[in-house]
């Protein structure tokens, strides 16, 4: 097969969470095990560092990094999902991983992917820790993909742990409570392992500490120990709360030399040093654009008050979300002064755009239906003045569209 029919394969045969839903969500760790047993366990011949949580898990394993790779050390990145090209998802030092190593991937243990139906997730991160442990990479940053317990990172044996934020996202899947749902983030937590919490959250502090001392894991809270003026190239005042987390975890490192220059160039040169896209990412000047994958409650809460702060005459919002958000609680955030331009993201999982015009007039949020997220952004383009603000956003796959 070719590149491209190897990912169509992937993604048609096997469908990934991010296009069907909770059809395909596999509550159980076997399938990976036995795929790492397949391969030779290439979890045990490489350190990791695992990040988890529902916003910021992103960010962080990104600066994360970029302050090791500044450190002069070869790092390898696993993130999901990836916006352009599946290759995103698998990197090391910034560069993804090779269409051929891919292409051979699939092919080699195709009857074995087949025999066991594999998921498509099972399978890319089966792949990054066989890359990885190939390239005999120092250190790989794993990001876990939804939740964490029974996410299929979860068998690897991290040198620190770090869980970033809690918040109310995948509800169908992890459960309808904060409680809950820092029960499965929580399920990252290894034994004799130091784990780094971000954000300290009064409601769910509890949790992770019975866990970690269940698990005899030194716990820390980055928001109490960690005092920072540290910049980094991701925009939005809402970092600072990741780089507490990220040098939490480099503090509890161990066997690793960086030092604060290190850690200075790394903030600062996250996107070049990694290639990341998405997050504030400034599409445009006059009029400024912006773009955000920021797609929950708590996300969209801190872009929201981001673009408060900005300086512009009139406010566009080009809007699309996926069929499982619970939007009676995210369009009430959004200001009603702003003209919408609303339309579906291309994908099976996309909100019919029609739905979402009708619910965000329940909100008074007023605006028109675009066939595409293209069009809509072109028409905010062409109503917008140059000293006005247009935001693309409301989902992963709005933003994959543009960027």
């Amino acid at each position: 097969m070719t590149y491209k029919e190897t990912l169509d394969w992937m993604f048609v045969q096997l469908p990934m969470y991010q296009e069907k839903g909770k059809a395909v969500f596999n509550a159980k760790l076997d399938n990976i095990k036995l795929l790492a047993a397949h391969l030779n366990n290439p979890e045990d011949k490489i350190k990791t560092i695992h990040v988890a949580g529902t916003n910021g898990k992103g960010s962080s394993s990104h600066m994360l990094s970029s302050i090791l790779q500044e450190a002069g050390y070869k790092v390898g990145l696993y993130t999901s999902p990836h916006l352009k090209d599946f290759r995103e998802r698998i990197r090391i030092n910034g560069i993804p991983i090779d269409q051929g190593f891919v292409v051979d991937f699939i092919a080699k243990h195709l009857t074995f992917f087949k025999e066991h139906k594999m998921s498509f997730f099972e399978m890319s991160v089966g792949m990054a820790l066989a890359y990885f442990a190939n390239e005999t990479v120092d250190i790989a940053v794993i990001e876990v993909g939804l939740g964490g317990r029974l996410d299929a990172t979860n068998i690897v044996n991290p040198e620190v742990a770090l869980i970033t934020n809690i918040g109310f996202d995948h509800m169908d899947l992890l459960g309808n409570s904060l409680h809950e749902i820092a029960g499965e983030k929580g399920g990252i937590i290894k034994e004799n392992t130091p784990v780094i919490i971000s954000e300290y959250q009064t409601e769910i502090a509890p949790i992770f500490e019975r866990i970690a001392e269940d698990k005899n894991a030194k716990l820390l809270f980055a928001e109490k120990i960690v005092t920072t003026k540290v910049k980094t190239d991701l925009l939005g005042e809402y970092q600072y709360k990741n780089i507490k987390g990220v040098l939490a975890v480099l503090e509890q490192l161990r066997g690793f030399n960086i030092n604060d220059k290190h850690i200075e160039n790394g903030l600062a040169r996250v996107v070049k040093n990694t290639g990341l896209l998405g997050r504030w990412q400034v599409l445009q000047k006059k009029p400024k654009v912006v773009c955000d994958t920021a797609h929950n409650v708590e996300g969209l809460t801190l872009v929201l008050n981001q673009i408060q702060k900005q300086g512009y005459n009139k406010l566009h919002f080009v809007l699309g979300f996926v069929k499982d958000k619970n939007l009676a609680k995210i369009l009430p955030l959004f200001p009603k002064d702003a003209h919408y331009y609303f339309c579906k993201p291309n994908i099976p999982r996309g909100l019919e755009v029609g739905e979402l015009k009708s619910k965000a007039l329940v909100q008074e949020l007023q605006g028109e239906e675009y066939l595409s997220v293209n069009q809509a952004l072109i028409s905010a383009k062409k109503m917008a003045t140059k000293n006005d603000f247009i935001f693309v956003g409301g989902s992963n796959f709005v933003v994959a569209e543009i960027v």
